[in-house]
């Protein structure tokens, strides 16, 4: 079964569907690429899905090893390279609620993290500037 359907509305604009749920989601160019800036561009959506699993992996390790992470705040920042465009880093800041985690924790979370699906996908010449901040 596919994973979605993606339609272009025109003005360098697109609406993804999730087939599954049934969810929308926007995307628009950015603004340095002719496009308005106005929804997630489709680099943003690269960067941004780094994060997403970063999060998602580390909570089902958590939540395997009964360690609570709500509202652990991941901070992106996508740097652009030309000549050709594309991604060049993505700079992750990871920051935990101020919680007693032992050392043996912050560890399995750190490689939870670093070994998420799309970490492993990603072209290695995308660098991976991944910060750990323990509240």
């Amino acid at each position: 079964m596919a994973t979605s359907t993606i339609i272009y509305t025109g003005e360098l604009r697109t609406v993804a569907v999730h087939l599954q749920s049934g969810v929308e989601l926007i995307t628009d160019a950015p603004t340095d690429n002719q496009g308005r800036g106005e929804a997630f561009s489709p680099t943003d959506l690269l960067a941004t899905s780094l994060g997403a699993c970063m999060l998602t992996i580390m909570g089902i390790n958590a939540k395997a090893n009964g360690i609570d992470i709500d509202k652990t705040r991941l901070e992106i920042t996508k740097t652009m390279a030309t000549n050709p465009r594309r991604v060049s880093e993505i700079k992750i800041i990871i920051t935990f609620p101020n919680k007693a985690y032992s050392e043996k924790e912050k560890q399995m979370l750190q490689i939870a993290a670093l070994n998420c699906p799309v970490a492993k996908s990603l072209h290695p010449e995308i660098k991976q500037d991944v910060n750990f901040i323990w509240d």
